[in-house]
């Protein structure tokens, strides 16, 4: 059984898990008693934590866009404002090869999952609306919009197998959204 210290720690734990869970075997693999066996709880540890898988599946989402937000802040730091929002794109891109179960949680959720609303996207929207806004030649709000429209539906066709899951083609198309983006801005990189 758990202790108070162990306790303390095991919300982090069993989110961790459950996208260990995810990743191997999809949302339908990730149970709260599924949990409680892979973190080494009793089975009714997890309820303690989430009221239900929904509620898992949720705090899950939350904890992928924190990482998506790591992504994309590494990503920030390139040279040159053109060629970070470049990367940032990539990163997104990869973010979802790299674990397309976890993006289509984070974003389409399905039935039974407490996805967050648009507005909880929090950090990761920031952190493209920030670069966005250093480029846009016009409005930064729509800039930011048609940024994160083209490169999910580029990532999302790509996961779907409708387009090549290669870097050159996602990098072609969005090198083509930011000189839209940037038109009035001279192009140093």
């Amino acid at each position: 059984m758990e202790n108070a210290a162990t306790e303390g720690r095991l919300r982090p734990r069993l989110i961790e898990a459950a996208m260990a869970l995810l990743d191997q075997a999809g949302t339908e693999g990730v149970t709260l008693r599924a949990l409680a066996k892979a973190t080494g709880v009793s089975a009714m540890a997890p309820y303690r934590h989430f009221a239900d898988k929904a509620a898992l599946l949720g705090a899950v989402a939350e904890a992928g866009f924190a990482l998506l937000a790591e992504a994309l802040a590494q990503a920030d730091r390139a040279e040159s404002p053109r060629a970070a929002l470049l990367a940032q794109g990539l990163a997104y891109f990869h973010f979802a090869q790299g674990r397309p179960a976890l993006f289509r949680l984070m974003f389409g959720g399905g039935a039974g999952c407490d996805t967050p609303p648009p507005q909880g996207y929090g950090e990761a929207f920031q952190i493209l609306s920030r670069r966005v806004a250093t480029l846009a030649a016009g409005d930064p709000a729509s800039a930011t919009m048609a940024a994160w429209g083209t490169v999910h539906g580029l990532t999302t066709l790509a996961l779907d197998g409708k387009l090549p899951a290669a870097d050159a083609p996602i990098a072609a198309a969005l090198g083509l959204l930011v000189n839209g983006i940037a038109a009035d801005q001279p192009r140093s990189g």
